[in-house]
């Protein structure tokens, strides 16, 4: 099976070891950061540092002022962590060491964005903003997302891309210190919290017959019995469907619009893949998807893999001949990775329909996890 890592550019620069690091452990393909969140990362093998703080959501390339002028919404570049085109400089050091490059792509994660322009944001059925998740039934944010995913994917010498948070974005953000587990948020009280009610859905709600007012309150009702130590109701009958159809016509019809926008920028033969849920509700990093929709739309997912491959199998029964079914396992043991059963993992993700393989992270790996991965890609 084919592998790539992923890694961020910082991994690469300023390390003249990096890139051969990387081909050493036996994989073909790097999956290299060029637009992403704000996070805290570790560089353990870096000679000049060992945390980088990537403070905002950036691009790691100088954008294109043409293609940004008059644009309310447009990238924010890096600060020192990834200057300049930090994504062109690791891309060529990992092309050179005879690795393929495939761009990785962040969008509906964007905290910054979230800050300066409030009234993009996700607002829930209690009216708090969530800054971290632009809402991606607004026309502004929508354009810019297709803007940037054709911009950030379609590097030079890339060979395809992975488009991550592709879809809603809720209440989970696994960021900037979460101090929000002291009520456990199941599987209905994520969708119901994660609920947007901005005008731009109060208005697709209207559209369908529903009333946004109502649904706010039968949403707050619903999740009434989780704040005083019970489980979150369903939502009203009555109206969920219609709630639903919104939320998965909107999602599936940005990405038809991002894919399209990639494909018309990319050279022939540019592979097109997101980060994948098969359960259409879901937000997040991994978008939820209709399986057969998103397969006719896309060449593949990369679907979450850490933990068990049970999510492949909704998308192995939609699978052509031809569709990536790539199976994402964490391999930083001080992430919840397993790099040391790698082996018997990537068989079982393969007896289930996986084609390829994705490893995150190897930038952020320890030498004993590297070692773990490359004992097992032999």
């Amino acid at each position: 099976m084919k592998a790539s890592a992923f890694l961020y550019p910082w991994d690469v620069v300023g390390d003249p070891d990096a890139a051969a690091r990387i081909a050493d452990l036996g994989v073909r393909q790097v999956t290299l950061a060029s637009a992403y969140h704000s996070t805290r990362a570790l560089t353990p093998r870096h000679p000049a540092h060992r945390i980088v703080t990537a403070e905002h959501a950036a691009v790691f390339y100088p954008p294109d002022e043409g293609r940004w002028a008059g644009h309310g919404l447009r990238p924010y570049t890096a600060g020192e962590w990834a200057p300049g085109d930090a994504y062109g400089e690791a891309a060529a050091a990992l092309a050179d060491a005879g690795l393929d490059v495939h761009t990785w792509v962040v969008l509906a994660h964007n905290s910054r964005l979230g800050s300066e322009h409030p009234q993009t944001s996700v607002v829930n059925a209690y009216g708090d903003r969530y800054p971290w998740a632009p809402c991606i039934a607004q026309p502004e944010v929508r354009e810019y997302l297709v803007s940037l995913a054709a911009e950030a994917a379609v590097r030079p010498g890339a060979g395809g891309t992975e488009l991550e948070s592709c879809g809603w974005y809720g209440v989970s953000h696994l960021h900037a210190h979460d101090k929000i587990a002291g009520v456990a948020l199941d599987d209905p009280a994520q969708y119901l919290m994660s609920l947007c009610f901005c005008p731009a859905c109060r208005d697709g709600y209207q559209g369908l017959g529903v009333d946004p007012g109502r649904l706010a309150e039968s949403v707050r009702d619903a999740l009434e019995p989780l704040w005083r130590g019970g489980a979150a109701q369903a939502l009203d009958a009555e109206v969920a469907p219609a709630v639903l159809d919104f939320r998965t016509r909107t999602a599936r019809t940005l990405q038809e619009a991002v894919v399209a926008a990639v494909r018309a920028a990319a050279p022939a033969g540019f592979q097109v893949l997101l980060h994948a849920d098969p359960v259409a509700h879901h937000c997040g990093a991994n978008a939820g998807v209709d399986p057969a929709h998103i397969l006719a739309v896309a060449d593949g997912v990369v679907v979450p893999c850490t933990g068990g491959p049970r999510l492949l199998g909704p998308f192995a029964e939609q699978a052509t001949d031809r569709t990536v079914l790539a199976a994402n396992f964490t391999v930083v043991t001080g992430m919840g990775g397993a790099p040391t059963t790698l082996a018997a993992d990537a068989k079982r993700a393969a007896d289930l329909g996986a084609t390829e393989l994705r490893l995150y992270h190897a930038g952020l790996a320890s030498d004993a996890d590297l070692a773990a991965v490359r004992s097992a890609l032999a």
